[in-house]
């Protein structure tokens, strides 16, 4: 285990080197070629609860075309705030419109995070038990390889909760979850066996990179949607 997690630690050095040497201009072309994939997509079209989280400053993918496009396609969109007590926790809360999501203010790492309120209601949590099922959920990493293997920032925020919230639900007759999803620059795709994976490690089912989309065979979205 301290050899994995030694591997870990080099990659993820590595991989912020090479995304502090992008460009605005880059990140910023490359983000709208991801957005374009995302929103021509069968699977995005069909999703109705949507999680998305909100960039970084820089160093991540820009997915604010991304939640914007979201909501005006009439879906539910969750992001993630990270639990201020809980350890490793986070919660996927509602965001109703674009005022309300330009108005978030700046957290941990500089990521805009919705209050647990909106006036004097609570906002819908994802994992409330009268919320649709989150249909597709996008996150971020620091690498993805080509078995579909992530490396992320080393807290298990995500491992976490996809352990807990991804569990199979019936749906005509089918075991169905969530389709998870990482939205990567070039340099964030390796190649099979390059990220380091432990047991509790999840694999994502789609990678969305500038060049194309890649479709875990061993996900539930068929290879035919790859486009």
């Amino acid at each position: 285990m301290a050899g994995l997690q030694a591997q870990k630690r080099a990659l993820r050095k590595a991989i912020a080197s090479s995304l502090s040497s992008l460009r605005p201009a880059e990140i910023e072309a490359d983000s709208r070629t991801i957005t374009e994939r995302v929103v021509g997509s069968s699977w995005f079209s069909h999703s109705r609860a949507v999680s998305c989280f909100l960039s970084m400053p820089n160093g991540e993918v820009d997915t604010s075309l991304l939640v914007s496009a979201i909501l005006r396609a009439g879906k539910t969109l969750y992001v993630p705030r990270m639990h201020p007590e809980r350890r490793a926790h986070m919660d996927f809360l509602q965001i109703c419109d674009e005022a309300d999501l330009s108005s978030l203010p700046s957290g941990l790492w500089g990521i805009r995070e919705p209050g647990y309120t909106l006036g004097d209601a609570p906002r819908k949590n994802a994992t409330d038990p009268d919320a649709d099922p989150l249909d597709v959920i996008f996150l971020p990493g620091l690498a993805f390889d080509r078995t579909f293997a992530r490396l992320g920032h080393g807290k298990g925020y995500y491992d976490r909760f996809l352990s807990a919230y991804g569990k199979p639900r019936p749906l005509l007759g089918l075991e169905l979850r969530m389709v998870v999803v990482a939205l990567a620059f070039r340099g964030q795709v390796l190649e099979a066996g390059e990220v380091p994976m432990a047991e509790h490690d999840w694999r994502v089912d789609l990678i969305i990179s500038p060049d194309g989309i890649l479709a875990n065979p061993h996900g539930l979205i068929p290879s035919s949607s790859n486009s």
